[in-house]
């Protein structure tokens, strides 16, 4: 299977609660649209310093992450971030990694949002089973 990646909408949080309160315009929310590489291997949602200093996201705390080639580095989390992809949406935080380096969809968000790999297709799409709404799995017994 080769990369995958998906267009996914980015809205700084902040400015969505700043509009819901009439202290900014809809046309002031700073958004985005990126491609992010889908990647099971990672948990969260990591986004490059360009694409922070875009949608003006605040750094919340430090945290180390073990890229890929097995370094150890500390990144900046910043958020909070709304994120959109085709009838799905979720709220997350994201690592910062250093310069332009490609943005990753983690494995949380893609729970969260109900989306699933499509192998022979090669794109992440919306689960055939919930199509209209994710739907989440509890363990709970009522």
């Amino acid at each position: 299977m080769g990369l995958i990646y998906a267009d996914i909408e980015l809205i700084n949080s902040e400015d969505i609660a700043l509009a819901r309160r009439n202290y900014i315009g809809e046309e002031e929310i700073k958004r985005m649209h990126i491609s992010a590489l889908v990647d099971t291997g990672s948990y969260m949602l990591a986004i490059n310093e360009n694409i922070q200093q875009q949608l003006q996201l605040p750094v919340i705390e430090k945290r180390t992450a073990q890229l890929a080639n097995g370094h150890v580095v500390e990144c900046d989390v910043v958020g909070p971030i709304d994120l959109k992809f085709k009838n799905r949406s979720t709220s997350c935080r994201a690592m910062v990694l250093p310069g332009d380096s490609e943005p990753l969809l983690g494995a949380i968000l893609m729970e969260d949002m109900d989306v699933l790999i499509h192998p022979l297709r090669q794109e992440l799409i919306v689960n055939p089973e919930h199509p209209y709404f994710a739907q989440m799995k509890m363990k709970v017994a009522i």
